[in-house]
């Protein structure tokens, strides 16, 4: 099959794939958790059964309270703005005479100028992982050219992917945390690994085939890759459609990431990288 005869069309829907994810980040940005901008967690477990509906009620009513998470049976963790141990005792002391004693496991309080250091280290650590990645593939692949497309195709998936929780954010409050952070980069490896694979292929065939136009062998190296790749990320999405589906509250929009992640991340590797390639590429 020739699949540079329609590098358009890919160009077309990784174009519209950006441009609404670009349109969602500048026009609503992202939620950002309290791990980003300062806050408490503090977790409880009651010693008799409450009513979740009411107990919910409540504590939302509560000044200053984020987010409620339900980890155990009678176990919750309640996440805040960043207040004082007086207003944290003042909560506590509401909470005993409506919903009677409940033990406290965990508190934590992270201040704000913490949450924007962690932000900082996450962009530093974005931009080094993209700088090394395109030394890498230059260096490997002696040529800039693969090292610039890949880096491209790794750009593509992150902005779908901050876009999709963007746009997750605005129409269902989502907000990233550390985790997302952690899929995040997870993601980017995944890119350039299936991405690599291909250029591999395309290097072996180069010497096998001298006398093809590099649009040829572009095409044979997908042709040769493509069924290796599908089945490999298929395995990966059925893991993470199961644990988005069945895992804890905790995990659920880290697996969700990691799947958006990966399905992008399959496509670009093949459908974007290569297209990129052949077009910066002279024969």
């Amino acid at each position: 099959m020739n699949f540079m005869k329609y590098r358009w069309l890919y160009f077309a829907l990784s174009g519209l794939a950006l441009a609404v994810s670009i349109f969602s980040l500048a026009r609503w940005r992202m939620r950002l958790s309290i791990d980003f901008r300062g806050g408490n967690f503090w977790e409880i477990a009651f010693s008799k059964k409450v009513d979740a509906e009411q107990w919910s009620s409540f504590i939302k009513s509560q000044e200053g309270i984020l987010e409620l998470q339900r980890t155990k049976s009678d176990t919750w963790m309640i996440k805040s703005d960043h207040t004082t141990l007086e207003k944290k005792t003042e909560i506590a002391a509401k909470i005993k005479e409506k919903f009677g004693e409940f033990k406290e496991l965990r508190f934590e309080s992270l201040e704000p100028s913490l949450g924007k250091d962690l932000l900082f280290k996450t962009l530093i650590g974005i931009a080094l992982a993209s700088i090394g990645i395109l030394v890498y593939i230059t260096v490997r692949f002696q040529k800039k050219l693969y090292g610039i497309a890949a880096v491209l195709a790794m750009f593509h998936d992150s902005v779908i992917l901050l876009g999709a929780f963007s746009l997750l954010g605005h129409f269902f409050k989502v907000e990233i945390d550390s985790l997302f952070v952690t899929a995040f980069l997870t993601i980017l490896s995944f890119s350039v690994h299936d991405t690599v694979v291909v250029y591999d292929r395309l290097r072996e065939l180069k010497k096998i085939y001298p006398k093809l136009s590099f649009t040829a062998i572009a095409n044979l190296a997908i042709t040769q890759t493509l069924t290796r790749s599908l089945n490999n990320s298929m395995t990966i999405i059925f893991v993470l459609i199961a644990l988005y589906l069945l895992g804890g509250e905790a995990t659920h929009w880290f697996s969700l990431a990691l799947l958006i992640g990966t399905i992008s991340g399959t496509y670009s590797s093949t459908f974007t990288a290569i297209p990129l390639l052949v077009t910066l590429q002279k024969d």
